[in-house]
C-alpha cells in the first residue's frame, strides 16, 4: 500500500513539474505573440530599418539572420557530421579519445558571450576583417560544432550494429559501410539535430554582437555580385541580425515606436524558432518513415 502511495506521489510530482514547465513556456510565448503579432505586416517585413525614424521595418535584419544561418550550417554540418563519424567509428578508446570528448563537452558548455569574445579576437581583430558575416558565421560554427558532433555521434551509434556487421561480412569496406549503411540509417536524427541547431543560430545574439556588428550598409537587392560592397551576398560586410536588432532597439531607445518595433521583431523571431523546431520533428519523422519503410 505504501509503495502504491509513493508511486502515485512520485507520478503527481513529475506531472506537476511538467505542467509548470509547459505553463511557463505557453505564458512566455503567448505574451510575446499577443504583443507582437499585431505589428507584423508585409510593410514591416519588407521595409529597411532606421535608427531614428518611426515606421521602419526589419527587412535587412531578417535577411541577415537567414543568410548567416545558411553560411553557418554550410560550415557546421559537414564538420559536425565528420567529427561524429570519427568519434563513433574511427576513434580508438584511450586517453586521446577521452581528451577529445572532454574538449567537446567543455566547448559545448561555454557561454555564447565567451564565443563572441573569442570571435572578436580571432575573426575580427587578428584577421583584420572587422565586423563581417563570415566572422559571425565562423563564431557560430564554434558555438554549434560541439552540439553537431555529439548529435551525429549518438545518431551513428544508434544504428543497429547488426547492419554494420552484415555489411562488413559481405566484404564491404568500413568507409563504404559508413557511407551506405550507417549514415542513411542515422540521417533522420542528424537532420533533426541540424534543424534544431539552426534554431539556436537564428536566435543567437551575444556571439554576433562582437563579430557581425550592429549595423548594416545600404544594400541593393538587385545586385547579386558577392564581391560588391552593396550586395546582400557580400560575406565581408557587417550584418545586424534580428536578435541583435531587438537588443539594439531596446537599449538605444532612439526610435519613437521602439516598443512596437521590438514587439513585432520578437514575435517574428519566436515564430521562426518555433517553425525550426516543429519542422525538425516533422521532417525527421517523415524521412525516418521513408528510410525505414514504416507507417
Amino acid at each position: 500500500m505504501n509503495s502504491k502511495r509513493a508511486d502515485k506521489l512520485a507520478t503527481g510530482v513529475f506531472v506537476g513539474i511538467a505542467a509548470i514547465i509547459i505553463s511557463i513556456l505557453v505564458a512566455l510565448f503567448s505574451y510575446i505573440l499577443v504583443k507582437g503579432v499585431p505589428y507584423i505586416t508585409w510593410e514591416f517585413l519588407t521595409t529597411p530599418s532606421s535608427a531614428v525614424r518611426a515606421g521602419s521595418g526589419i527587412r535587412d535584419q531578417l535577411f541577415n539572420s537567414f543568410y548567416i544561418l545558411v553560411i553557418t550550417m554550410i560550415i557546421t554540418v559537414p564538420l559536425g557530421v565528420g567529427g561524429g563519424i570519427y568519434m563513433a567509428e574511427y576513434a580508438k578508446p584511450g586517453k586521446v579519445t577521452n581528451t577529445i570528448r572532454s574538449c567537446i563537452e567543455v566547448l559545448a558548455s561555454l557561454p555564447s558571450i565567451v564565443i563572441g569574445m573569442f570571435g572578436l579576437l580571432v575573426f575580427v581583430n587578428i584577421t583584420g576583417w572587422g565586423y563581417t558575416i563570415i566572422g559571425g558565421a565562423l563564431a557560430l560554427t564554434v558555438f554549434n560544432l560541439p552540439v553537431m558532433v555529439r548529435v551525429s555521434e549518438d545518431a551513428i551509434r544508434s544504428v543497429p550494429r547488426e547492419l554494420k556487421e552484415a555489411s562488413l561480412a559481405l566484404g564491404i569496406t568500413n568507409w563504404h559501410t559508413v557511407k551506405t549503411v550507417l549514415i542513411p540509417g542515422a540521417f533522420p536524427s542528424i537532420l533533426t539535430g541540424a534543424i534544431l541547431a539552426s534554431g539556436r543560430v537564428f536566435g543567437e545574439a551575444a556571439a554576433l554582437l562582437f563579430t557581425a556588428g550592429l549595423s548594416t550598409p545600404r544594400l541593393n537587392y538587385m545586385n547579386w555580385n558577392p564581391f560588391s560592397p552593396t550586395s546582400p551576398l557580400n560575406l565581408f560586410r557587417p550584418a545586424e541580425t534580428l536578435a541583435v536588432h531587438i537588443w539594439s532597439v531596446n537599449t538605444q531607445g532612439l526610435i519613437p515606436d521602439v516598443d512596437e518595433k521590438a514587439a513585432g521583431a520578437s514575435a517574428v523571431l519566436i515564430i521562426s524558432v518555433l517553425i525550426f523546431n516543429l519542422g525538425a520533428r516533422f521532417l525527421g519523422s517523415y524521412i525516418h518513415k521513408k528510410i525505414t519503410a514504416t507507417k
